[in-house]
């Protein structure tokens, strides 16, 4: 193998998280590889504070400081995901509040 990340990156994901075979890896072009370990990576973001109230997330910032950007990055996914399917509506002007 060669001595590029690749190994770290792309194919160890790829194997332990959605279980792919070496085989399948090999199988498939490369730009579907970088898309699945992309996607796995939104899907990781979208759920990493699922069942976590606000609360108790800011009690755990408290104590480690760095989760306010993951939370940020939670909240901000899942608001673009809600828009996007219709379950949350941007607003586009001041009058759509009233």
């Amino acid at each position: 193998m060669s001595k590029s990340p690749d190994a770290v990156y792309l194919i160890i994901p790829l194997m332990k998280e959605l279980g792919m075979s070496w085989s399948e890896i090999k199988k498939t072009p490369r730009h579907e590889l970088n898309g699945l370990v992309a996607a796995m990576s939104n899907y990781n973001t979208m759920h990493s504070f699922d069942g976590y109230s606000a609360k108790e997330v800011n009690d755990m910032v408290k104590n480690k400081p760095e989760i306010r950007s993951d939370y940020s990055k939670y909240l901000e996914m899942n608001a673009l995901y809600k828009e996007r399917t219709g379950r949350r509506r941007k607003i586009e002007s001041f009058h759509e509040i009233l």
